[in-house]
């Protein structure tokens, strides 16, 4: 007997079964659910209701039967979601930031799902509200405001929003005196928005057909979008192209990268029609990134061997006519992972075996740091429009702590909070406990876990929730979530899991969580829970296990290798259908994913270890924990029909155990729901199903 199946009178839904055969490298194999990917699967992404009606069909019988089988914890859900709302400021924004004569902010109304964007004048006077996100989000199923830039003269804002989950932006722009909106409406970019210095036009990126950003336009205020200016194009379908003002606002830069490797061009927002100004060619295995400062260009970079980075910087006008000159010297294990400038000061943030510090360094040499004594805790830059002020905005918080945003000042090290994180339920920071240990791995490796959990929670080994990811080099933040606490307060440890593949210690553990280390990810994560067992903390079968995209790739894999671990699995628009995807170059991501996980086109030795952990291809005839997967329609990154084929083969092949979920949001895409609300009733489901997964009753 599972938790859920009190009700079992509604049956899951069978997909009927077209095999299909795939043969590569002399292995074939058959997929009988390979009819779930619609032949019109792009102009679905761009119109959910051009899905083909029998596809549809089988979504909805599986929303049918999750909404079914989760009835009896619903009264659950709807507590854990009053918690969370109750832990929601319901005005919350953005500290106000200086700009000339105007401070700038976002801020939510009471009630509301989407943010305002205010600004007022910086010596007094009454707010002025530029956008109003729920307004716009008016009669639409899915809304996500996106960039929200004012032009420099002050007198223009323009903005992005996808209003359907797929992750095609439009681009709008208004005046702020006469709030008369242009007609000229910019399609398919990818939401960034960067302003001329003149303030008659903006540069954004463009994605293609297949949801790849490959080119920068400008588009001149009141012109036919369609006859926007080329100003940068990449051709080679596995990179990336991006784009973003400099702080000082005078260059943009465009940033081309893949997972391996990046190249950045810079281009003067005086003369945006003047040809792009290439920084370093791309070359393999070398990464970096730059920031203009008042008359040199810096870099953070892995050049010369300096795998954890180092800062470097030139004169602005000596681009490969003299050698970069050393800023912050490269040191194994230290990872500096973000940088910025001012004027007089150099800026950034490095981490060592999963603690981040911030640096500063005035650029006559003089340096000092910022450390903070919690074992578990975030750093971030914040937004601050002023290049020549010496005022650094940053933000703190901890497993355990709400987040507090400081102004720095860099130059007499004074610090000043501007805002600290309101829980308006309440919130005592002192009575839960955070820890940072780490789990031996089969490999001798020590795998960092870091955990937050009530401090009068019982001795005996409870129930845990331990969310992991691992991929593309993310470093998953140990801050403030205030959402969890109705798990924490349940009695659960909720707990990360730092698992290779992402650079918590640095490049090296990126490298040894990718490619033909790939496998290291998921011994690491089910070290990571027997670990939390021999602590005492938990045991098996009262450990839940959550993990998102490339994340749910990972749940999918440890579901196979160690089920018995698990008392159930989330996964959110779960990465499970390795091989198809992998193999299939027409697909959105793939081409850029060969550096991520190999080639199998290519190279028969990728296609077999792709096809040795690949979720879909090794569900076994094995009893596995009850499952909530989750799949986003319009979603052009982890395709819908990935997790919808995965459940029916879980259900087919399995045992015992389950049930197996699938939730499919027929109205949005990766991300999920984009009301702040939404969200959290997305949450809290989860949660429900965490709760009951380890045996809590409708009424916990």
């Amino acid at each position: 007997m599972t938790p859920f199946s009190k009700n079992r009178s509604f049956q899951p839904p069978r997909a009927e079964k077209r095999p299909r055969r795939f043969a590569a490298h002399d292995v074939e194999i058959w997929d009988d659910y390979a009819w779930i990917r619609a032949d019109n699967w792009r102009e679905a992404i761009h119109d959910p209701t051009a899905l083909p009606k029998k596809i549809r069909a089988l979504l909805e019988a599986e929303n049918a039967y999750a909404d079914s089988t989760l009835a009896e914890i619903k009264p659950l859900a709807d507590r854990i979601y009053a918690e969370m709302v109750g832990r929601v400021d319901e005005t919350e924004g953005d500290p106000p930031a200086r700009d000339g004569d105007w401070l700038y902010y976002r801020r939510f109304r009471a009630g509301g799902q989407h943010e305002l964007v205010c600004r007022k004048p910086d010596s007094g006077g009454e707010e002025q509200i530029m956008l109003d996100g729920d307004q716009l989000a008016e009669g639409k199923d899915f809304f996500s405001l996106d960039d929200a830039v004012h032009s420099p003269n002050h007198r223009l804002l323009a903005y992005s929003f996808d209003d359907r989950g797929n992750e095609l932006h439009r681009i709008c722009w208004r005046d702020l005196a006469t709030g008369k909106i242009g007609a000229d409406v910019v399609e398919n970019s990818d939401g960034t928005i960067v302003w001329t210095r003149d303030s008659s036009a903006f540069l954004y990126t463009r994605m293609d057909e297949d949801f790849r950003s490959s080119e920068v336009y400008l588009h001149r205020l009141g012109a036919d979008p369609a006859t926007d200016r080329l100003v940068f194009s990449e051709k080679d379908p596995a990179w990336f192209v991006h784009l973003r003002a400099s702080r000082s606002r005078r260059i943009a830069i465009v940033k081309v990268s893949d997972h391996d490797c990046a190249e950045c061009w810079l281009i003067d927002l005086e003369r945006p029609d003047a040809p792009a100004r290439l920084v370093l060619p791309r070359s393999p295995g070398l990464r970096y990134d730059v920031e203009p400062g008042r008359d040199r260009l810096y870099m953070r970079t892995n050049a010369d061997d300096a795998f954890d980075f180092k800062l470097v910087s030139i004169p602005l006008g000596a681009l490969g006519k003299e050698p970069w000159r050393e800023e912050a010297p490269h040191r194994p294990g230290r990872m500096i992972f973000n940088a910025t400038v001012f004027a007089d000061f150099l800026v950034w943030l490095e981490r060592e075996n999963c603690a981040p510090r911030l640096v500063v360094k005035r650029l006559d040499d003089d340096e000092h740091r910022l450390d903070f004594a919690t074992p578990c805790h975030h750093l971030r830059l914040q937004p601050n429009f002023d290049f020549e002020e010496p005022i650094l905005r940053f933000s703190y918080s901890s497993l355990a702590e709400p987040e507090e945003i400081y102004d720095y000042n860099l130059a007499t090290r004074e610090r000043v909070l501007v805002k600290r994180q309101i829980i308006p339920s309440g919130h005592d920071a002192a009575s839960y406990e955070t820890r940072l240990v780490f789990a031996p791995a089969p490999d001798g490796e020590a795998v960092p876990i870091s955990m937050v959990w009530r401090r009068d929670r019982a001795a005996r080994p409870g129930p845990v929730l331990l969310y992991g990811y691992g991929a593309y080099g993310v470093a998953l933040p140990d801050s403030f979530d205030e959402s969890r606490f109705s798990l924490i307060d349940r009695g659960f440890v909720y707990a990360i899991a730092h698992v290779r593949g992402g650079t918590e210690k640095g490049s090296r553990w990126y490298e040894a969580g990718k490619l033909e280390h790939k496998a290291n990810s998921f011994s690491d994560f089910i070290a990571c829970a027997r670990h939390l067992c021999a602590l005492g903390l938990t045991e098996p079968g009262k450990i839940v296990a959550e993990g998102g995209s490339a994340g749910g790739m990972l749940m999918g894999a440890v579901a196979n290798l160690a089920p018995e671990l698990f008392a159930g699995i989330i996964a959110e628009v779960p990465f499970v259908d390795v091989v198809n995807t992998i193999c299939d170059a027409s697909l959105p991501l793939t081409p850029p994913e060969w550096r991520e996980w190999g080639n199998p086109i290519e190279d028969a030795e990728v296609f077999v270890r792709l096809l040795s952990y690949s979720p879909y291809d090794n569900v076994a005839a094995q009893s596995y924990p009850p499952m909530l997967i989750e799949a986003g329609l319009t979603d052009p990154r982890v395709t819908y029909w990935e997790p919808a084929k995965w459940a029916q083969v879980l259900r087919e092949r399995m045992t015992g155990g389950g049930p197996i979920l699938l939730k499919t949001n027929m109205d949005a895409g990766h991300g999920g729901a984009a009301g702040r609300y939404d969200e959290l009733e997305e949450a809290a489901l989860r949660q429900a199903f965490a709760v009951a997964a380890v045996g809590g009753g409708p009424s916990a």
